[in-house]
């Protein structure tokens, strides 16, 4: 009995070996690879090399070579990249429920985001990608959006007025910066420092570690701590790469994303409180005061309105439910 239990075993093992395929696989982004997602990244490509015993490798693509963000979005809904992250703002583009994560001052704290990103109504929205030809595997940290730009602080809603400020290229994120009363500039990351550096445009909204990475201290004499919107990063497979994938392959992916996220958003948030430091050595960085946040809040509360509506109101109804239940309300 002990050797037939004994062979069963191996045969379970060697059958689950087979199922693993020698698989090269890319993974491109547009951020830097020394950038708190690039960490996870390698994260990522660590665990699955590991998990599948080398046989499945992830090779890293950093810093937009591969093409800009709308551009991966394409390759992997076409089959020819395998993984990706962007902004929600930019899946967006895909499948508008994502808007929900940019809507302004909607999270207090990351922990609130993640909440909702790995709760039931993040999984339910990560699932709905699947008809668009995209895999959701779980919401990547980018961190809270700050301002920069090279000719005034931002300590009031007045100081943004008549900015030429650059833009992810998303409805909401225009609409947003245009009721502030500045001029917004849709534009690709890969675009940006140089855009920057032209003057082509006055400024733009990032979190600090990308704000750091990109280098646009160089570029940008002032940065303002607004925290206006919270960017979420979902980490995107092609649903061809996955269908072509056997159960055993499949779990590899799930459990290295997951692991990978855990470190990523860790790193995240440590950058954050680090950045803020270093970047005040090389640039003129002001707080803006609990009441002008309040007017800017106010200010854009019709943009919430509006985006809302379009997220589908029984998705923006469960999240602003689900954070009252989180902030001790009903």
């Amino acid at each position: 009995m002990a050797l037939v239990a004994g062979a069963a075993l191996c045969g379970a093992v060697a059958a689950q070996a087979q199922d693993i395929k020698e698989r090269n696989l890319r993974f491109a982004f547009s951020l830097a690879q020394d950038h708190p997602f690039g960490t996870g990244a390698k994260k990522f490509a660590d665990a699955v090399a590991q998990k599948s015993g080398g046989k499945m490798k992830v090779t890293l693509f950093p810093g937009a070579v591969l093409g800009s963000d709308p551009q991966n979005l394409s390759a992997i809904r076409g089959g020819t990249l395998d993984f990706t992250s962007m902004a929600t703002g930019l899946v967006a583009s895909i499948d508008k429920q994502q808007m929900v994560f940019d809507l302004p001052f909607l999270f207090n704290n990351a922990q609130e985001a993640y909440a909702i990103a790995d709760g039931p109504i993040g999984r339910k929205m990560q699932e709905d990608l699947a008809p668009h030809g995209v895999v959701g595997l779980g919401v990547w940290d980018l961190g809270f959006r700050h301002m920069t730009n090279s000719r005034r602080p931002i300590a009031r809603l007045e100081d943004v007025q008549g900015l030429k400020i650059r833009v992810i290229a998303s409805p909401i994120f225009v609409d947003l910066f245009t009721t502030l009363g500045a001029n917004p500039v849709p534009m690709t990351f890969g675009e940006l420092y140089g855009a920057l550096e032209s003057r082509t445009v006055d400024g733009q909204d990032n979190p600090l570690g990308v704000i750091e990475s990109a280098k646009f201290a160089e570029v940008q004499k002032f940065l303002s701590l607004t925290r206006h919107v919270y960017t979420g990063m979902p980490l995107l497979m092609s649903k061809k790469t996955w269908d072509a994938m056997s159960e055993a392959e499949r779990k590899i992916i799930r459990e290295a994303a997951d692991e990978a996220k855990k470190v990523q958003r860790e790193a995240t948030l440590a950058k954050e409180a680090q950045a803020v430091e270093g970047l005040k050595k090389t640039m003129q960085v002001n707080e803006v005061s609990p009441q002008e946040l309040a007017r800017l809040r106010q200010k854009v509360q019709p943009v919430v309105d509006k985006f809302s509506r379009e997220v589908g109101e029984g998705v923006y109804k469960q999240v602003v439910d689900e954070l009252a239940r989180l902030r001790g309300g009903k």
